[in-house]
């Protein structure tokens, strides 16, 4: 059945729209003489405080007719209490009669300005190229080496054993083209924060029929022919995942859920840890018949991963959480 909207001229649609956006601010404008609260107190008194809250919160602002609320979204995170005065200023609220909406408003404002700049943080890594002459950045892919590869000492810099962990050749900083040093930001911090995972999913990689299934587990789930994958090629892919999850907005209920103010780089970053996490069990679950089936199934995860973020209550990594910070927001 077709929809009734492609029926209707560019003009009408354009009509139906502002008629529309009228009766929505009429009943705003019921239900604020009604309950004697605006929008905003509505949302923060009768949401629970996580992604739900936030991003209604959110929509509110950006969809205002006024130039302070929808500017107050891409606030500085040191201007965000003056931006919450001015709110309730503007909104008439007392907030020695409703202390709870200011710290409320707070909480959504650090999250919402937080998430956009997490999206800056993560852009300037990705667009950094890895630069072989910067002592940094070799020392960040020594460390990767070492904390993958902790009792085989790597004999020189440019070396064959590169692949041992996953890289396509002799020199790794071809690999971080795409990602740039985002990459290796997550490939280190997944090494060095979860060392004894990594170095199991590494591990795994190489032999997944040596992984932690039993036998009688590969048989019932007819892994004979499991197939590994290179680690580091698919860390780098994996990041270019978080990175699309992330700039796209879908990573917004996961954040929101987990970042009690506003998300940091250590959060997207632990995102990735789990995302390796179940992006291995996944394609150990696929039994792929050759590396070839990468894609298909890096776009089934995929799907997987937006299915579950759709979710308003979704926390991916909820052990990451400080989950006792978001009960008195």
């Amino acid at each position: 059945m077709e929809s009734f909207y492609p029926q209707l001229s560019n003009s009408n649609k354009v009509c139906l729209y502002f008629y529309c956006k009228f009766l929505w601010r009429c009943l705003k404008f019921v239900m604020r003489k009604l309950t004697g609260r605006c929008e905003l107190q509505r949302i923060c008194y009768n949401t629970k405080p996580g992604a739900s809250r936030t991003m209604k919160i959110e929509t509110s602002l950006r969809d205002s007719k006024s130039k302070l609320l929808q500017t107050s979204v891409t606030a500085h995170p040191d201007a965000i209490e003056k931006t919450i005065e001015d709110i309730m200023e503007l909104k008439q609220i007392n907030p020695d009669i409703n202390p709870q909406l200011g710290i409320s408003l707070q909480a959504c404002l650090l999250q919402i300005v937080g998430y956009r700049n997490l999206i800056a943080d993560v852009e300037k890594l990705r667009r950094e190229p890895y630069d072989s002459d910067n002592p940094q950045h070799e020392e960040m892919l020594l460390k990767l080496w070492k904390f993958l590869k902790p009792n085989t000492p790597l004999e020189s810099r440019i070396s064959k054993q590169w692949c041992e962990i996953g890289f396509q050749g002799d020199d790794p900083k071809t690999d971080f083209r795409g990602m740039g040093l985002l990459g290796l930001y997550n490939l280190q911090y997944f090494a060095e924060r979860d060392s004894a995972a990594a170095q199991q999913v590494l591990s795994d990689s190489l032999h997944p029929k040596c992984s932690k299934f039993s036998k009688a587990e590969w048989e019932k789930k007819r892994m004979d022919k499991a197939i590994g994958y290179s680690f580091a090629i698919v860390g780098i892919n994996i990041t270019d995942l978080a990175y699309n999850l992330l700039v796209s907005g879908a990573l917004k209920t996961h954040f929101y859920n987990i970042a009690p103010e506003a998300p940091t780089l250590s959060h997207f970053q632990q995102t990735f840890c789990y995302l390796m996490h179940e992006f291995h069990k996944f394609w150990i679950e696929e039994d792929p018949m050759d590396i070839m089936e990468f894609n298909r199934v890096r776009e089934k995860f995929r799907k997987r991963i937006i299915k579950q973020l759709q979710n308003p209550d979704m926390a991916l990594c909820p052990h990451f959480a400080a989950s006792e910070g978001l009960i008195n927001m």
